[in-house]
């Protein structure tokens, strides 16, 4: 099969042809319709620190995808053939503490897919059938793809109650962009979102952000605290990982409000104003990892399948799977939000303007 591979350490990937994947007894085969990229698949394209220190080549990267099953293990019970699925991309080992007392997503022994064990940017990959996540057929396969960083933003965002209350989003990416969709679908009174990139300002207009700023306007946080009546907002949602978008949240945050952090720091805050911003503030703050298995995926099924938000607008690319380095080249850019590539061909895209066989958006 053709797959997507990291074959060495070093920049980029290369398109390989490599076996078929075997299946044990309790995992499932998927020919892969859609896979689409995320951050931490441009972590590996580039190689960095993190990449090194986690990546063990040769293999294929990837972890977001949706397919077909076309074959399952002897012991498998749950999932058919012929079923289409999503995929939740960590395995759990089912027996530490946290996965004996219902937090499954943060096992300490927790394996991911394309990170620790091959990956989906391939035309077949096998996953634990206990991952495998039925998807209705009428949600297209790059939409499916994304259930697993959308259900990221669902577990952020889902932390603490919006309805009615004030918001800010720090980072628009696709998964604060996300954040900012579900704010809107569950009626925040307002939401402020904050970014350096004025096409993802933009995107964050469309997805219902009320006000949006320029994250590198000195002025930033006064402005979102006027706009408050002076409180600050209820709940800052941080998807950046930039300690200065960290700080501005915080700041920004009223006494007594809620923050939830998704945003991964690229390394240590050495200077971090935990007293006068968290402390005497009486914030609450929750780290949020992955998503809850499976509750994150039952909320994650119901936005998506009811229409209460609509992931079409954030994946903005649609490739073969040979044509994977233009994708990674517009997704570094910047002038992607969010690529899918196709194994078998763009089987599944909707309609689009552009009307190409390669790239639409």
């Amino acid at each position: 099969m053709d797959a997507v591979c990291k074959m060495r350490p070093g920049f980029g990937a290369s398109l390989e042809r490599i076996p078929i994947p075997d299946y044990g007894p309790n995992e499932v085969l998927i020919r892969v319709r859609a896979a689409t990229i995320c951050g931490t698949d441009l972590h590996i394209y580039k190689w960095d620190d993190w990449a090194a220190s986690r990546i063990n080549p040769p293999m294929p990267f990837g972890h977001e995808m949706a397919g077909d099953v076309v074959a399952v293990g002897r012991d498998v019970v749950n999932v058919a053939v012929g079923d289409y699925v999503g995929a939740e991309s960590h395995f759990v080992c089912g027996h530490c503490y946290q996965c004996r007392v219902g937090q499954a997503h943060i096992c300490r022994n927790v394996k991911i897919l394309g990170v620790d064990r091959p990956g989906c940017f391939a035309e077949y990959v096998a996953i634990d059938a206990h991952n495998a996540w039925p998807t209705s057929r009428h949600i297209p396969p790059a939409v499916a793809a994304a259930q697993e960083p959308f259900g990221n933003a669902v577990h952020t965002a889902f932390a603490t109650t919006l309805s009615a209350r004030t918001v800010l989003i720090t980072g628009c990416g696709p998964i604060g962009l996300m954040a900012i969709a579900i704010a809107a679908a569950c009626g925040a009174s307002q939401i402020y979102a904050t970014d350096t990139a004025p096409q993802r300002r933009a995107a964050a207009v469309r997805a219902g952000a009320t006000a949006v700023f320029d994250a590198l306007d000195p002025d930033v946080v006064r402005k979102i605290v006027a706009g408050t009546g002076g409180d600050g907002v209820d709940v800052l949602l941080e998807m950046s990982g930039n300690p200065n978008a960290l700080q501005q949240g915080f700041d920004a945050l009223r006494f007594g409000g809620f923050a939830a952090l998704l945003g991964i720091c690229s390394r240590p805050i050495a200077e971090f104003d935990l007293t006068n911003t968290v402390v005497f503030k009486g914030a609450t703050v929750q780290g949020i990892s992955g998503r809850r298995m499976f509750e994150t995926w039952y909320q994650t099924q119901r936005l998506v399948e009811t229409g209460k938000v609509d992931l079409k607008p954030l994946i903005t690319h649609h490739f073969p799977l040979a044509e994977f380095e233009t994708a990674f080249d517009l997704m570094m850019s910047g002038d992607a939000l969010k690529c899918a590539l196709y194994p078998h061909g763009l089987d599944g895209v909707w309609p689009t303007s552009a009307g190409t066989s390669s790239a639409t958006n």
